[in-house]
């Protein structure tokens, strides 16, 4: 029982230090994904967002993870981003609300320093922190957002009990992120094969069924749990992937310049993300909102 606990500590561990390397080296390459440094899948409305036009898509799953925080224009409110990347979501939401201020926390150094220049001018600061472990007073903030972030460390207890502890009362959690529909044992031969190569090339430790996803923010105690099956309108998004990974190839060969190897578990991520997602009896994308 010991020797299979360190076992799995130090997988932990080896996959922390993997997804440090891979956004300090590959975050530069989601220049070419988004303007806007957005780190994620969009959101397609029909007749709002052209589905030809990626960063119209991502930046309104932007605003549908911000929509959800009823109230926060009228108040004086503070957010959280767990994972906040280059800080997209956050500059979406303090231009939206000038009452707002926002704290973001990555692993990565150069996504602190390059989100920060990006925040230049607005209320809001990303800090190295673990978003499992982090340095903010409990009850500290109104609202809490976590976009394809919680994956990096399995959907853990340890990353949902954080997230409640820094909440104020009534404070509410908002998650975008793909989930398992069933557990990894039951995927057929396909969908497995895609679900161990997304989480390689990612450095994810795992994806949390929405089942358990659910029971552990309840037993955690948060209430009001609503969860949305939105992957018909992320899936125009995720098309975007093979002629995103084609022209950023080109660009690089054009240029001359070769493929990180960061670059390169990217890319494969990405298709494994669109593999993945053809599996839609094994895999969805969600979006869970819930309150403390």
């Amino acid at each position: 029982m010991k020797s299979s606990t360190i076992a799995i500590t130090n997988k932990i561990e080896s996959n922390r230090i993997e997804m440090i390397d891979f956004y300090n080296e590959a975050t530069e390459d989601y220049k070419f994904w988004s303007n806007d440094y957005n780190m994620h899948f969009g959101y397609f409305v029909p007749f709002k967002t052209n589905p030809f036009k990626r960063d119209s898509m991502l930046n309104e799953m932007n605003h549908q993870i911000i929509k959800r925080f009823e109230g926060l224009k009228n108040q004086k409110s503070s957010l959280i981003d767990l994972g906040c990347g280059m800080g997209g979501s956050m500059r979406y939401a303090l231009k939206k609300n000038k009452k707002l201020s926002a704290f973001g926390v990555t692993l990565s150094d150069f996504q602190v320093a390059k989100g920060n220049e990006l925040l230049n001018g607005l209320n809001g600061t990303i800090l190295k922190q673990n978003y499992n472990h982090t340095s903010f007073h409990s009850n500290s903030f109104n609202a809490a957002i976590a976009i394809e972030s919680f994956c990096h460390s399995g959907h853990s207890k340890a990353s949902i009990k954080e997230a409640h502890r820094i909440l104020k009362p009534n404070g509410k959690l908002v998650i975008a992120d793909a989930f398992l529909k069933k557990n990894p044992s039951e995927l057929c031969y396909g969908g497995k094969y895609a679900y161990e190569k997304l989480c390689n090339h990612w450095s994810l430790e795992k994806l949390e069924t929405i089942q358990n996803m659910v029971t552990n923010l309840k037993n955690q105690g948060f209430s009001n749990i609503k969860v949305e099956d939105t992957s018909f309108r992320v899936a125009p998004s995720v098309l975007h992937v093979p002629f995103a990974i084609l022209g950023f190839t080109i660009k690089k060969i054009l240029n001359s310049k070769t493929l990180k190897k960061e670059s390169l578990h990217n890319l494969k991520g990405s298709f494994y993300a669109l593999l993945s997602g053809l599996h839609m009896k094994s895999f969805g994308y969600y979006i869970i909102s819930c309150e403390k």
